[in-house]
């Protein structure tokens, strides 16, 4: 370990000089710590030697308790069957599916916030991101705005929304209300109940009634699409947030006390925002039997799903036995003091959900998220911008602690739309107008963000190893019980095992605070009859905001992984019953991989490869890539900064790319924003391809690496001009010349340093913005119509230095200066960017 180089008595003490060696060849000093390599002086009577204890790696362990998870079958009135015999069932801890355990994700997309004619693209950007379930509110006042009188067409068409999910292979579950919130506005009741002899969210026959001849409505929509009769729709959610939360009734007056869309007997147990509650609800039966109703109405109409979901985080009410609570995270939340949130920690979720306490007995049921929040709204008073990096390590969080789903609100913004001169947004909360792009992955004209491709990483995994993680139990370290959201000095992990195979999931992400590396540690697995280390010998940093999910005694085919520092990527199938592998190495994590056993490994690659006390460790070059084979499994370990690019192709393929890659009818649709030339790599486990395409010129380049290949393809297309006339310090004019018909979209940028700007077409407000420390973009072929002979105007207001939202900028960095007068406000140049679009196939040879 330590070699004693030179030692000598001088008075009493010992003088000791020490040369560190390395530890497997993975421990070390990094430079910014050789400081604290001190020279040690014991006393002469001192029994042994010792180090600075800043020199110690830090161990970390966690002991297994062999004693497998508890799963109770049959309690639930859940569950449901297609007419070709295909079951979706629940337990107590995961889905099943034709009695498979499965992990789904969820992403929340509001087909009435977004054009028709792009249903099709948005739905395609979530399952290429790796949605496997679309959620969707049915806002009742957009439906039923006039008392009596229906409205399913153009964006407010379900059924064709639903249908287009359905052809893009995606399932469904329908958010029916009647109360949704979503920041529509009174939470998306219709301002014609306000006045009615009854009481609203309540078993009064008067509300039950519309609510049944709401139900009845959805349910003819809906007729033949649902599980039973071998459509998409999966389930429904009854009602949101019942004895939780409401929504401020916009009929009131500027500077009245707000009123809440809620029966007067539920005031008491209504929280403004997502929340824990610590109140006791005395209607807690009422509420029961409230959810019950619900269900029976919504079965009554022919509504017969297998899951039927209620929100159930802070003590609302459920369906006892007869829906699925699902629970949610905020950690960037505008109704509450921004500061550090417990949603990084790690804790037994089955047991505790987040927001507990709760209404139901939690490990009778799985734990699946529908809100948990990669982004979230700004409000006129409220800032708070989500760092895209901190939504990966709270997936990682989520899933390491027992969670077998993962569900985004909201995975793909949009817009608000006016009815009739109205303007359908939370006006009283200060929620923008017109925008609700929600800082999304999916942003609110499809943008596609940084935490899309992140995410997207995760839910690879989940569909290739979700069946292996479903089953697995988490069991929490004993380190985990002392750390609290300030403290970032300690390691945030956690195993989720069955048997003796397993992962650790761990990150080193806080938010409202700046983590910091933490040095040489390592974690050691102790199992029933052996112990797995990570890494195998030494140690490694974690640096800030890095996460990742380790796998222990992970099979692959015959092949036996002890332990790794990359992280299963997806695996693809080959003829004959051979795998491909793919792992992503961890930014700044030591890369190795340990087999069990002594293996023969095939490399045209550079590989370290140890073989020692009956096991195989292979070394793998920092942030490039490798590949090799033993026996008739193939590995492919990929950066992370690559795993980020890949999209799932048709079948056993991988493309990887910074340009955006849809499945589209058998074939791949490239959209690139900006310049007109884009670079895909492909793995897939039959080389004997070609890619080819129509709508582009396409040529094979030298290959990324002999395990790919990778193709250029140059799109063609005119771009048009921007043109900006100022018309004022604060309000500009633009208008744009030239055809868009080559370009699938035109991205206007403004960057700009204020309070909020709106846009206008002929006085006609369609676009605002409330300044988030990025640039405000606005789709200019969404408006090509109104833009047509016409000007877009931009208005811009200065943000003045006692806003009340200036906690949420000093938190991010982002408070500007201010004049003597208390105002700013600065524009910066207008810019657009094209997106282009090509397809291309795959043509096997």
């Amino acid at each position: 370990m330590h070699q004693i180089i030179h030692a000598a008595c001088s008075e009493g003490a010992w003088i000791i000089l020490l040369s560190i060696g390395t530890l497997g060849g993975l421990f070390r000093i990094p430079k910014d710590r050789m400081t604290s390599i001190k020279v040690i002086c014991l006393t002469a009577s001192a029994a042994f030697l010792t180090l600075s204890t800043s020199l110690q790696a830090m161990d970390y362990e966690i002991r297994i308790d062999p004693t497998e998870k508890q799963i109770e079958r049959g309690h639930l009135d859940l569950g449901g069957e297609t007419p070709s015999g295909d079951r979706l069932d629940v337990n107590s801890y995961y889905l099943e599916w034709n009695s498979e355990p499965i992990v789904p994700v969820f992403g929340e997309l509001h087909f009435a916030r977004y054009p028709q004619e792009k249903w099709d693209e948005s739905i395609r950007k979530m399952k290429a991101g790796g949605i496997t379930v679309v959620s969707s509110y049915v806002f009742w006042n957009l439906h039923e705005a006039q008392q009596g009188t229906f409205d399913w067409s153009g964006n407010l068409d379900l059924r064709r929304f639903v249908e287009t999910c359905a052809a893009n292979d995606m399932k469904v579950v329908v958010r029916l209300g009647p109360f949704c919130h979503g920041e529509m506005r009174n939470g998306g009741l219709p301002d014609w109940l306000y006045g009615q002899p009854f009481e609203i969210r309540s078993n009064d026959e008067g509300y039950l009634e519309l609510v049944d001849r709401l139900y009845g409505e959805i349910a003819q929509q809906l007729e033949g699409l649902l599980f039973k009769d071998g459509g998409p729709i999966i389930g429904v959610q009854l009602e949101n947030e019942f004895q939780h939360s409401a929504a401020p009734w916009e009929i009131t007056y500027a500077g009245a006390a707000r009123e809440y869309t809620v029966a007067d007997r539920d005031v008491d147990v209504t929280h403004a925002g997502v929340s824990v509650s610590g109140v006791v609800n005395e209607n807690a039966e009422y509420g029961m039997d409230h959810m019950s109703t619900l269900k029976l109405i919504a079965k009554k109409h022919g509504m017969e799903v297998p899951l039927y979901t209620a929100t159930g985080w802070g003590n609302a009410a459920i369906v006892q036995k007869g829906s699925l609570p699902v629970t949610a995270g905020y950690a960037y939340p505008f109704w509450s003091k921004p500061k550090p949130s417990p949603f990084y920690l790690y804790k037994d979720i089955h047991a505790e959900p987040d927001y507990s306490p709760v209404s139901f007995e939690a490990t009778r049921y799985p734990s699946i998220p529908a809100e948990l929040g990669p982004g979230i709204v700004a409000t006129w008073k409220r800032r708070p911008m989500v760092d895209p990096d901190s939504v990966a390590p709270m997936i990682v969080r989520i899933l390491g602690s027992g969670s077998n789903g993962i569900g985004y609100y909201m995975y793909h913004g949009g817009s608000t739309p006016v009815v009739d001169g109205l303007f359908m947004s939370e006006e009283s909360n200060g929620v923008p107008k017109i925008n609700y792009d929600f800082q999304a992955p999916i942003g609110e004209y499809g943008q596609i963000r940084s935490h899309h491709r992140s995410l997207n990483e995760i839910h690879l995994f989940l569909e290739s190893f979700g069946s292996r993680l479903a089953p697995m139990k988490t069991t929490l370290p004993e380190t985990n019980a002392d750390i609290r959201p300030d403290n970032t000095d300690t390691l945030r992990y956690a195993t989720r095992t069955h048997g003796e195979s397993g992962f650790v999931f761990l990150h080193n992400f806080q938010d409202h605070l700046d983590t910091q590396t933490i040095e040489d540690v390592s974690i050691t697995v102790a199992f029933e009859d052996s112990n797995l280390r990570i890494p195998e010998a030494g140690s490694f940093d974690v640096p800030s905001e890095c996460y990742a999910i380790l796998p222990l005694n992970f099979d692959c085919g015959d092949i036996r992984i002890k332990s790794a520092t990359v992280q299963p990527l997806s695996e693809l199938a080959v003829e004959d019953g051979k795998s491909l592998f793919v792992f992503s190495s961890r930014n700044s994590l030591p890369a190795e991989i340990v087999f069990e056993g002594i293996q023969k490994v095939e490399s045209d690659d550079d590989l370290a490869v140890d073989t020692v006390d009956g096991v195989t460790k292979i070394a793998l070059p920092d942030e490039s890539i490798s590949s090799f084979s033993i026996e008739s499994v193939r590995f492919v370990i990929i950066p992370q900064s690559m795993s980020c690019q890949a999209w799932q192709g048709e079948g056993d393929v991988l493309y990887f790319s910074e340009a955006t890659l849809l499945p589209s009818k058998g074939q791949m649709e490239l959209l690139q924003r900006g310049e007109k030339r884009a670079i895909v790599h492909v793995l897939s486990a039959d080389s004997g391809f070609v890619l080819n395409s129509e709508t582009a010129l396409a040529r094979e380049i030298a290959p990324i690496h002999r395990s790919f290949k990778s193709y250029e393809f140059e799109l063609t297309g005119d771009s048009p001009e921007l043109q900006v006339e100022a018309i004022s310090e604060r309000k500009l004019a633009l208008s744009l010349k030239g055809d868009l018909r080559d370009v699938n979209d035109v991205i206007l940028s403004v960057p700009y340093v204020g309070d909020r700007g709106l846009a206008f077409i002929d006085g006609e407000l369609l676009a605002d913005h409330f300044y988030l420390g990025r640039p405000w973009e606005i789709s200019l072929k969404r408006f090509q119509e109104k833009l047509e002979g016409d000007q877009m105007v931009l208005v811009f207001h200065p943000m003045l230095e006692d806003y009340e939202y200036m906690v949420d900028l000093e938190y991010s960095g982002l408070k500007p200066e201010f004049d003597e007068s208390g105002k700013h406000l600065e524009i910066g140049k207008l810019s657009i960017q094209c997106e282009w679009k090509a397809h291309f196939s795959m043509e096997f040879r």
